[in-house]
């Protein structure tokens, strides 16, 4: 080997087992022990310090054996006295040249074994002086494995110490003393004891018998007694509930009456206005009813005129009454139809939280939305006016059209006149004109683009011709959403504008009832999931005949005649409902006979067979329309069915 300008420290043999660990950067000085971080010293297994006047023979390194060497160099020019280290990249194999005798050397070859992974950091420590990083390291032998003797064997880590204890009874020694010759032992002490009455095991049993009856019959008292409690007090709790439950029917009661009566004296929709006319026409009644029954001749006639003349004059209030809640309900609708152009965009994420957005077409109409409140508003300063006529007129001034020059003339128009001091109650036409110019500039989509998707009429005409139908009565041609189609229509005959005029002129007749009970019989089907269609397919006539004409108005179970308090429910719930599987009954009744499970035990024979007539009228009335004619059928083949499963026996373990 050659020597290099510093001189040879040490060589250090050691086994193949740390020929991973990067030993091969240490500082050592000659005869220290070696920093190796694999075993915490450099004497490993076969593995010496070679000193400085001996040479490698000593080692007596095999062929198979891994030798590793540490060479460092003394620069004495540039650290005098310092050991420095030089790089070195470690070759794959070495020749290492190991003296044997006085004159003969032998040549090892050492190949060097390289780490196959990144052995992990355990720490260490740093040179100040060279600045070289020393690491720990570790190693761990892998365990043997056991030979499979084929047995399965079981180990238990603890033992239970089973313990039992066990009573005996110990010896006790005992003595008397008796009076004898040269004794003498007092008496004063002693008893006389008499035997008592014998008793015989009958009479022990017995006695014990009429004990153990005696404290039965006191315990049975004793539960009787909280049983008679716990019912008086469930009695008591009963009454108390069922007297808050009646003051609270009767609450709503007046409630509702309040309410009906309210909206007589101020009518604000369209059920409102149906209750006014429905009552004037029950007034009208009973009124010539008393005429005709009390009066006759000229003094009928007369009486019947003033009729006539009371009632024309009772029309009129009420359609006094409609025109002011015409324009308030136009009101409310046109700005329920801004605000919803306005709103943001909303959507919900997977976590259930609302997410909105606005885009520039919300922000459009949120703009329009705020001018329109501004110039809509009353009683506000001159000033404040003009600065909302003028930004209306900058805002309408960005399109140039003929009805943008027409609201610009007239927003000229109002602030000249008010310069001139003209009075406020004669600007109100002026101010409504511009209100509903700019309510038609709003509208168009080129200027508001967001109104688009809510205007009722597309923009494009030529949509116009799809479901457009003909009213034989005011011949106007309507959407067919114009139009009340009950469940044995044909055609579409009548909209529902003249329907409305022509009960309103004849028959005056009600139908808020009834919406009521199809509105809660819905939201019931809705909440089986079962895929319910055919209360979808009534409208409130076919359900007013069925009510009216089959059921009598009238709950099944308690004659109850107070629509506001019944309600139609499944007369069987494990079927859909249907006008031949349903029975009319009050709240407190639906709710219990929905509970129940048998029919057949719950009901009498004869009650169950007036409800049945009740199903096969309605079978009867329904089945003329061609809609219901498909349930129908498919109603009677399962019928058929269960009673085919119900009345036919399975033969078991019979042969044919």
């Amino acid at each position: 080997m050659a020597r290099d300008t510093g001189a040879w420290v040490g060589i250090t043999a050691l086994r193949c087992c740390c020929s991973c660990c990067p030993c091969f950067s240490g500082v050592w000085g000659s005869g220290s022990s070696s920093p190796c971080h694999c075993s915490g010293s450099a004497e490993n297994i076969k593995g010496t310090m070679i000193g400085d006047n001996e040479n490698p023979g000593r080692t007596r390194a095999n062929i198979d054996e891994t030798i590793q060497s540490e060479k460092l160099c003394l620069d004495q020019e540039h650290s005098p006295g310092k050991a420095v280290q030089q790089d070195y990249c470690m070759p794959d194999v070495v020749t290492v040249r190991i003296q044997t005798d006085s004159d003969s050397f032998q040549d090892v070859v050492v190949k060097i074994e390289r780490p196959t992974y990144q052995k992990p950091f355990l720490g260490g420590f740093k040179n100040r002086i060279t600045g070289v990083e020393f690491h720990n390291a570790g190693s761990q032998t892998i365990p043997k494995k056991l030979p499979d003797k084929g047995i399965l064997v079981f180990h238990r880590e603890t033992q239970t110490v089973f313990e039992k204890n066990k009573q005996q009874q110990t010896t006790n020694t005992t003595s008397t003393q008796m009076t004898k010759t040269g004794l003498y032992v007092s008496n004063k002490t002693d008893k006389l004891i008499t035997p008592g009455k014998y008793i015989t095991a009958e009479e022990y049993h017995k006695r014990r018998l009429e004990a153990v009856i005696v404290l039965q019959r006191d315990f049975r008292r004793w539960h009787a007694t909280n049983i008679v409690q716990k019912l008086g007090e469930e009695k008591r709790l009963r009454l108390e509930w069922e007297a808050q439950e009646e003051i609270r029917r009767k609450k709503e009661k007046e409630e509702k009456l309040r309410r009906e009566h309210k909206r007589r004296l101020n009518p604000k929709t369209k059920g409102d206005f149906e209750l006014l006319y429905h009552a004037l026409e029950l007034w009208r009644r009973e009124e010539t009813e008393q005429i005709n029954r009390t009066l006759t001749g000229a003094e009928r006639k007369a009486a019947l005129c003033g009729l006539l003349e009371q009632e024309a004059q009772l029309i009129a209030s009420i359609g006094r009454h409609k025109l002011n809640a015409d324009e308030e309900n136009r009101q409310k609708a046109i700005l329920h139809f801004l605000n919803k152009c306005a709103q943001p965009k909303r959507w919900k994420a997977y976590d259930g939280k609302i997410t909105e957005m606005d885009t520039q077409f919300t922000l459009r109409a949120r703009e329009l939305l705020e001018i329109y409140c501004s110039i809509s508003m009353s009683d506000i300063p001159q000033d404040e006016r003009i600065d909302v006529l003028l930004t209306l007129k900058r805002t309408v001034k960005e399109h140039e059209c003929k009805l943008t020059q027409e609201i610009m003339e007239l927003i000229d128009r109002e602030i000249d006149l008010m310069s001139r001091e003209v009075k406020e109650c004669n600007l109100e036409g002026l101010r409504k004109r511009i209100c509903t110019l700019f309510l038609q500039f709003i509208k168009i989509p080129k200027f508001n683009p967001e109104v688009a998707k809510i205007l009722k009429v597309p923009p494009d005409p030529l949509k116009l011709y799809k479901n457009v139908n003909c009213c034989q009565t005011c011949k106007n041609y309507l959407p067919s959403t114009a139009f009340p189609v009950a469940a044995n229509t044909h055609t579409t005959g009548r909209c529902r504008l003249c329907c409305k005029l022509d009960n309103e002129a004849r028959h005056r007749e009600t139908f808020l009832k009834c919406k009521l009970i199809l509105e809660n019989l819905r939201k019931s089907e809705a909440d089986y999931q079962d895929d319910a269609k055919i209360v979808f397919l009534l409208q409130h006539q076919d359900l007013q005949y069925l009510i009216e004409k089959i059921w009598g108005s009238q709950s099944a179970l308690s004659a109850c005649s107070d629509l506001y308090d019944l309600v139609m429910v499944r007369w069987d719930k494990q079927h859909e409902w249907s006008p031949w599987n349903t029975i009319l009954l009050t709240e407190h009744e639906a709710d219990a006979h929905l509970k129940l499970c048998d029919l057949q035990k719950a009901y009498e024979a004869a009650f169950i067979h007036r409800i049945r007539h009740k199903h096969i009228w309605a079978k009867n009335y329904f089945a003329q329309i061609q809609a219901m004619a498909s349930f129908l059928q498919r109603s009677e083949n399962q019928t058929n069915a269960n009673e085919f499963l119900i009345a036919t026996p399975f033969r078991t373990g019979a042969k044919t």
